[in-house]
């Protein structure tokens, strides 16, 4: 290797020292889901990211998902997933199968494979240490008779309040949290959560820098397809009432307006699908995806 390409090398490292001097002792919370969680480069690099974060001084909590996983374990059972407004029906059986697949296999994979790159990953659900106090999720829709008709689609819940103890104990030893959407009620239930909206109501809890959802898309575009990096809460309300803004990206997007809204300053929805994207997005001015700021 020449000089020449030694020296690039420590200018890549000097342009991010205001990057890792700014976030030092700061608190990302990143959702963790789409081809990132899939693909086996990609949880590679993605796990080599957040040890990094871990090294350099940047606490990171992590929340995953899993929706493909249960599907699929479901139908193995011979239980047939069944989805309305895109919520997944949730009787006892099938919570016990998210439990399982969330809670079990892809919590401790994720472990796993952070500890392998040297951090200390800690596996949880919001059923530990009463993290995530939930309620149930009430669906409506409109009945003929002009009413709105309630429909009960079992254990899906909806985050009440977040008691972020057990994670302020794992930060202060140097443990990475990774929580599984799993919530509790009043009596010891558990419900299934939107990934999403249990990073944006951690985000707000731990009072976070940045919310960090990782997803399949460039980012969000405007009418003509074209990538947005910046957005203000204003303008995403604005893409929102025009439809720009619908489907999948829709719950990313109110996850962000909420977090938003509780003080959690810069919210960003990148494109897991590009190795070290979190790198990118954190370390160089000009990122990828698109951020909600206030």
């Amino acid at each position: 290797m020449d000089m020449k390409c030694i020296i690039e090398k420590a200018n890549i490292l000097i342009e991010s020292l205001p990057f890792i001097r700014s976030f030092y002792s700061k608190t990302f919370v990143i959702k963790y889901g789409g081809a990132a969680q899939i693909e086996e480069s990609l949880k590679d690099t993605f796990a080599q990211d957040i040890a990094l974060f871990n090294f350099i001084g940047i606490r990171t909590v992590i929340v995953h998902g899993g929706g493909p996983k249960i599907s699929e374990t479901m139908k193995r059972m011979g239980k047939e997933p069944t989805f309305i407004q895109g919520q997944r029906v949730t009787d006892r059986e099938t919570m016990d199968i998210v439990e399982m697949v969330l809670g079990g296999l892809i919590n401790k994979e994720i472990v796993s494979m952070i500890n392998r790159h040297g951090a200390k990953a800690v596996g949880l659900s919001g059923k530990d240490g009463g993290l995530i106090r939930a309620k149930k999720k009430v669906l409506r829709r409109s009945a003929r008779d002009g009413d709105d008709e309630v429909i009960d689609i079992g254990q899906v819940g909806e985050v009440e309040e977040i008691r972020p103890e057990v994670i302020d104990c794992l930060q202060r030893e140097g443990f990475i949290p990774v929580i599984s959407p799993i919530g509790v009620g009043q009596r010891g239930e558990s419900y299934n959560i939107n990934a999403d909206y249990v990073a944006s109501a951690l985000a707000a809890s731990l009072r976070a820098e940045k919310l960090i959802l990782l997803t399949d898309v460039a980012g969000i575009k405007d009418a003509n397809g074209s990538v947005l990096s910046t957005l203000k809460k204003e303008e995403v309300l604005r893409l929102i009432n025009e439809g720009v803004i619908t489907g999948g990206m829709l719950p990313k997007v109110q996850a962000c307006l909420r977090a938003l809204d509780k003080g959690v300053a810069k919210n960003h929805i990148i494109d897991g699908r590009i190795p070290h994207s979190l790198l990118l997005e954190i370390f160089t001015k000009e990122g990828i995806g698109t951020e909600i700021v206030r």
